[in-house]
């Protein structure tokens, strides 16, 4: 393993019940990198979606996909505690199969091109060596407004 989850806590903003990255167990600075998110009937999603059929919601494979690619185009801003990364498109996302309690997501995002503050990742999701899902992502990475200037109101 290369980064648990305290380490991940360190980089990306997210946390629970909105983070989605357990392990980062590769990665290529700059390429590519590989995650785990271990999926289980505890996922407070899995109360409506759907009962007694649990299923995980595409969205959420398409966030781990992201949250993956952000932790391997943080690593490259010295300053990244005051950046955030926005989603700016998602093409071609296909569902191969279900992703259920008991799964290990395995996410792989590979780095397709990264001009300025725009970056536009290829991801892989499987389970058991089984395609679950494929998308492209883009996002743009912007500054994150102190705290303080987000909470003044409008005059």
């Amino acid at each position: 393993m290369i980064m648990n989850v305290v380490e991940i806590q360190k980089i990306l903003p997210h946390r629970y019940p909105f983070l989605f990255v357990d392990a980062v167990v590769e990665m290529e600075r700059l390429k590519r990198i590989v995650s785990v998110k271990n999926v289980t009937i505890n996922e407070a999603y899995f109360q409506g979606h759907f009962p007694g059929a649990p299923v995980m919601p595409g969205v959420l494979i398409i966030e781990c996909m992201a949250q993956t690619g952000g932790l391997l185009l943080l690593q490259e801003v010295p300053d990244r505690e005051k950046k955030l990364l926005y989603f700016a498109a998602v093409d071609g996302a296909r569902f191969r199969r279900p992703v259920v309690p008991g799964d290990q997501l395995r996410v792989e995002m590979k780095v397709l091109s990264w001009r300025g503050d725009f970056c536009k990742l290829e991801g892989r999701a499987t389970v058991g060596g089984q395609l679950a899902a494929e998308a492209t992502l883009m996002c743009k990475m912007v500054d994150r407004e102190p705290a303080a200037q987000a909470a003044t109101p409008a005059k």
